[in-house]
């Protein structure tokens, strides 16, 4: 085990060993879609159920299945979390995360730019079970600071803001909250582990969108939760008194022995198993479109019909020095821009033939969409203010082409 932490990124990654020997050997996880496992004798399913097995056996899959497991092994070996937890997406990671950790007379410390359903989930699914979210600015700490008492459950952020593209410093902001005793929740979809290490920024508890990088082109949806095992949860109201192991904490028992088995949000084996395929040419697909984006980004800083635009390794990005140091320079596959109106983005989209209209991030293949008009066309212009949200503003998530054919693209769609 420890030579294989030695390993580098891809290598411990491919290289992920199974749980259990595979009956027939075979080097690639196959997919189990039973519902249900058979056992030897009413003894064994009985210690199965009670966890009393050195190696647990696999009982249900919406509880566990092999081929989820694997995935969330490699997971494992590409973060270095204690516990990982796979889920049916981005969005029941974020949603049973904070049902396993808020109550109701809690609060939740966070920014207003935040993913729409993420914004809508804390101020309005979460509000209706009792729980506060207190949106700040968190490029300020005295502001986070004066959020946070007792009745404080975690402080939330997304790496990079979708599609703000801010950055809060979270070497800073884990000083304070472990001042304060209050766990660091980092949405880290935007930037994968081979580029950002979480646990050594001092996120306690990571929520990925497997949807995204991992599932290799989007071929299917899913969410994860990492556990790094860095909170001590008696500081936790909810969890201080649930039990744990010597292999979970408060927070991973709570998740893998109530909150995922009672919510359902399982996700299922073939997805699983893309995941885990996509898993293995991750850092490839990231470098080569990361790559692009940057030069995307450079040549949209060029034409005069682009007012703005927010990638965080520009010069001209106000996050390029906390970019660089998070991301060691390569901060990811997403930008945006600004043109003079909605009329002119939409003329832009319009246009374009290689880059597709389309939600979702970090498809092999390049995505563009108004954020305004989609994600958060159903919120008010009030709350679209309070968000951030600009109606000039077009969201890149950069693909696998060739980065001259995406230039000559957006250069037919600038064309009057």
């Amino acid at each position: 085990m420890e030579e294989q932490e030695k390993d580098r990124f891809s290598t411990r990654i491919i290289n992920c060993r199974y749980n259990k020997a595979d009956a027939h050997g075979a080097i690639s996880m196959p997919i189990y879609r039973n519902a249900a496992f058979e056992f030897p004798h009413s003894e064994a399913i009985a210690a199965a159920f009670q966890y009393k097995e050195e190696i647990y056996s696999h009982t249900y899959s919406r509880i566990t299945n092999p081929t989820v497991e694997n995935l969330e092994q490699k997971i494992k070996a590409a973060s270095g979390a204690d516990n990982v937890m796979s889920v049916a997406s981005g969005m029941a990671a974020i949603s049973n995360t904070f049902i396993a950790l808020a109550h109701a007379g809690g609060n939740i410390v966070t920014s207003p730019h935040l993913f729409g359903n993420t914004f809508s989930f804390f101020k309005f699914t979460l509000a209706a079970f009792g729980v506060e979210t207190r949106f700040v600015n968190t490029d300020n700490i005295e502001e986070i600071a004066s959020a946070i008492d007792e009745n404080t459950c975690a402080f939330f952020c997304e790496l990079i803001t979708n599609p703000h593209m801010e950055i809060a410093d979270l070497t800073e902001i884990s000083k304070l909250l472990r001042q304060r005793h209050v766990p660091m929740i980092v949405d880290t979809t935007i930037v994968p582990w081979c580029a950002f290490d979480a646990k050594k920024a001092g996120v306690n508890i990571e929520i990925v969108s497997t949807t995204k990088y991992v599932s290799g082109g989007a071929t299917s949806l899913g969410g994860a939760v990492l556990d790094y095992g860095t909170f001590d949860w008696k500081y936790n109201k909810k969890l201080s008194e649930s039990p744990y192991t010597d292999t979970m904490s408060q927070f991973s028992f709570k998740m893998k022995r109530e909150i995922m088995r009672n919510l359902g949000a399982c996700i299922d084996p073939d997805s699983a198993s893309m995941q885990s395929l996509g898993m293995e040419s991750l850092e490839l697909r990231f470098n080569r479109a990361s790559q692009s984006a940057y030069e995307l980004a450079r040549y949209l800083e060029k034409q005069d019909r682009v007012i703005k635009v927010n990638y965080t390794k520009l010069e001209t990005s106000p996050y390029k020095r906390i970019s660089d140091k998070l991301f060691n320079g390569n901060p990811g596959a997403m930008l945006t821009f600004s043109l003079e109106s909605k009329e002119a983005c939409f003329k832009l989209m319009n246009k374009l033939r290689v880059i597709r209209r389309a939600t979702n991030l970090f498809d092999n293949k390049t995505l563009i969409i108004h954020p305004e008009s989609t994600i958060y066309g159903t919120f008010s212009p009030e709350m679209k203010h309070v968000m951030g949200i600009e109606d000039n503003l077009l969201r890149l998530s950069v693909g696998l082409e060739d980065v001259e054919d995406l230039k000559a693209d957006i250069e037919k769609g600038l064309i009057s």
